[in-house]
């Protein structure tokens, strides 16, 4: 079973910049790709960056040039950096990854979700 664990949510003043880390835990598997997306209350979950093979990155509009992802693979950590937050970027931020974990008999592809940290901006 694989387990993602994120960290560095808070509280900050718009303009300011967080830095959230995601770990992921497990036996026998593999990351494929990794991002994060958030969810503000009343809103549907959106993703906010990508990360994939050959370190290809995505980004929406909404955070191109503010924010940055970026991954650690000796460490199964990706990281999202994100200056210049605005009242607007408040929400919960969750990690995703993509990942093969070997089983008997070959390998299976699951997307695992981290529990969410949440981030709050003040304007």
């Amino acid at each position: 079973q694989v387990q993602l664990v994120e960290s560095g949510g808070g509280l900050v003043q718009s303009g300011e910049s967080l830095r959230l880390s995601c770990a992921a835990s497990g036996n026998n598997f593999s990351i494929n790709d990794m991002g994060w997306a958030r969810q503000a209350p009343g809103k549907q979950r959106e993703l906010v960056a990508t990360i994939g093979s050959g370190d290809r990155t995505y980004y929406p509009d909404s955070v191109k040039g503010r924010f940055t992802i970026f991954r650690d693979n000796a460490k199964n950590t990706v990281y999202l950096q994100m200056n210049s937050l605005e009242p607007e970027d408040t929400a919960v931020y969750y990690c995703r990854a993509g990942v093969t974990v070997r089983v008997v008999g070959g390998a299976d592809y699951r997307e695992v979700w981290g529990q969410g940290t949440r981030v709050t901006v003040s304007s």
